[in-house]
């Protein structure tokens, strides 16, 4: 084998060799940065799954109040409630396809969506039980 020969062969080996390398560091640095939806790189967090998409029993006492954040939504399970409304509107009773005002009653089992973060919410006036998904407050 010729020099020149010897020579196209070492370069093309070793042009091999850098590129086995380059591919090698690409998948290390891959593999190590998580895939997506995993459990080293969620596509969300438990805690927001747990606050935002499980339904939180929430007992109310008398004149008790649950401020909701917007996107809230909410169920009257047992008792007697009103909605407390702001000056931007109500409750959206979306089972009955109507606004809650102020002091309007809640009716048992109807979903509940609150629209804004502007102290919306559910003033108790008896005990009783709600079903909330969504950030709030009890007062």
């Amino acid at each position: 084998m010729s020099v020149a020969a010897r020579s196209r062969v070492l370069l093309g080996l070793a042009a091999l060799a850098l590129a086995l390398s380059f591919c090698a560091g690409r998948y290390a640095v891959a593999a190590t940065a998580g895939v997506p939806g995993t459990e080293t790189d969620p596509l969300v967090t438990r805690s927001y799954v747990d606050q935002y998409t499980q339904w939180q029993i929430v007992n109310l006492k008398t004149g008790q109040k649950l401020v909701a954040t917007a996107g809230v939504e909410i169920i009257l399970r047992a008792g007697k409630a009103t909605a407390i409304a702001s000056a931007g509107g109500g409750l959206a009773d979306v089972t009955a396809g109507r606004d809650l005002g102020p002091g309007a009653s809640l009716v048992g089992n109807h979903l509940l969506i609150v629209p804004k973060t502007d102290g919306r919410g559910v003033l108790a006036i008896s005990d009783c039980v709600l079903m909330v998904k969504g950030a709030y407050a009890v007062q």
